[in-house]
């Protein structure tokens, strides 16, 4: 797993997944982490599709993506966003974890290998 600093530049647009894929260039992972803190907020508004653009940038590439941090208050502010988690969650290309460790213990849990 690579995780990204959370003091890296705020993720807004697709072409800021491409910048997030070479922060991890040349680190061998299963999984890229990127901490909450690292999105700007409009891209938790479904409704700018900000989010979806650069989620569909990472699946292009066949990165697998773990937001981790707290989006309780964005899932609190919108069904879509609780439903889309929800949904996301499920698959095995993007996860949502309150924490590096539950990632981590979610990826052991589903003998997803993690690489550093």
């Amino acid at each position: 797993m690579c995780v990204l600093s959370e003091s890296g530049p705020l993720l807004r647009a697709e072409r800021d997944a491409l910048d997030a894929m070479g922060e991890a260039y040349g680190s061998e992972y299963d999984w890229l982490a990127i901490p909450v803190a690292r999105f700007a907020p409009e891209c938790f508004e479904l409704k700018t599709r900000v989010l979806g653009e650069m989620l569909q940038k990472f699946v292009n590439y066949g990165v697998r993506v773990a937001i981790v941090g707290d989006v309780g208050a964005y899932v609190a502010g919108s069904d879509s966003f609780r439903d889309f988690v929800r949904e996301t969650n499920r698959g095995r290309q993007l996860w949502f974890a309150a924490t590096l460790e539950d990632l981590a213990e979610r990826l052991a849990s589903r003998g997803a290998g993690t690489r550093s």
